[in-house]
């Protein structure tokens, strides 16, 4: 009984090892005969039962089986792996010796760090963060700022007009100064970032859109005193080092007087070098004293009040902080780049 039910196993087995198509159909064949509950295991734990000499003679068969069948089970497993790596099963196929993959950490856009930054530096300083509409009206991107219709400074900023209402892309972020100072009593210090648009031409130092931040601060005795006291202090913690500021007369129609404001090349210590054309500075932004008209279009007395203005870019502040030298790979979506950060 015992030998004709070991021939038949090893039949059958052989059988359906052969038809078995990917790793679980192989698996339950393997179950079905050698698992533990398994056909032929079965069988061997029956041996205790049977007399000595028998016991010895269906023992070494099983046995031989066992090993027959384990060396089938093998070789078949070797088939699969074979076929799949031809694409042969493989939606069935999963090697589950190879290591997972490790998950790829997402990394902070420069940009986002030097916002972070330049807000972390300020509101140490006790100014506010605020923000304002991308897209602006004609009112308080120019003539609240001074710069009446067919004024000459409205043609540096190329503004990308929209057709309804007169309404624009923003051209600059002093928009939103205008906007908080007609809804909050001074004293104030505030600082405006976000992004801004203009209408000209792409190259290494030059964007469609960019980032702006401006400061204001307004009070009854507020001078250029505190202005050059503020930005130093800034430009101290963004570089980590001591700098020096340098303020040039300048025009802008929103404040006046108006300074043009460099500060000792990061790069060369302000002995000079390619980075500053060998003069020791780098324009960093445009700032001044408020002017008049603008305390008036926002609802303030200028007879009152006092105070500065500045804005600069945060792209040309990324750029000097890492030493990037193509603002276009800001916006490239290039992982290789960004990466770095």
């Amino acid at each position: 009984m015992v030998k004709n039910e070991l021939k038949s196993i090893k039949i059958l087995a052989q059988k359906e090892i052969e038809k078995a198509k990917n790793l679980k159909e192989l698996n339950r064949v393997f179950k079905k005969y050698l698992g533990k509950k398994g056909k032929l295991s079965l069988i061997l734990g029956s041996l205790k039962e049977l007399p000595l000499e028998e016991r010895k003679k269906i023992g070494k068969k099983a046995n031989e089986l066992k090993n027959v069948l384990e060396g089938k089970f093998d070789k078949k497993i070797q088939e699969i792996r074979k076929q799949a790596k031809k694409g042969i099963g493989k939606k069935e196929w999963v090697d589950v010796t190879i290591p997972g993959k490790k998950i790829a950490l997402g990394h902070l856009h420069p940009l986002t760090l030097i916002k972070r930054e330049v807000c972390q530096i300020f509101q140490q300083m006790g100014f506010e963060v605020v923000e304002g509409p991308e897209i602006e009206t004609e009112w308080y991107n120019f003539d609240a700022l001074n710069i009446p219709k067919d004024h000459p400074a409205r043609d540096e900023w190329d503004t990308l007009w929209l057709r309804q209402n007169k309404l624009l892309l923003r051209t600059h972020t002093s928009p939103v100064q205008i906007r908080y100072m007609e809804k909050h009593k001074p004293p104030l210090r505030i600082i405006a970032l976000g992004k801004v648009f203009r209408h000209e031409a792409t190259d290494a130092s030059h964007e469609m859109q960019f980032y702006q931040v401006e400061g204001l601060m307004v009070g009854k005795e507020i001078s250029v005193a505190n202005f050059k006291a503020v930005i130093q202090e800034f430009f101290g913690k963004f570089f980590k080092k001591p700098i020096k500021v340098r303020l040039s007369p300048d025009y802008f129609s929103f404040t006046e007087p108006s300074f043009d404001i460099s500060i000792t090349c990061v790069v060369c210590g302000g002995k000079g070098c390619s980075v500053c054309k060998r003069t020791g500075w780098l324009e960093m932004m445009g700032a001044g004293t408020v002017h008049p008209s603008v305390f008036k279009n926002s609802g303030l007395d200028p007879k009152n009040w006092q105070g500065f203005a500045f804005g600069m870019g945060l792209d040309r502040l990324a750029m000097m902080k890492y030493k990037i030298n193509d603002i276009r790979l800001f916006h490239s979506g290039d992982l290789r780049f960004l990466k770095q950060f």
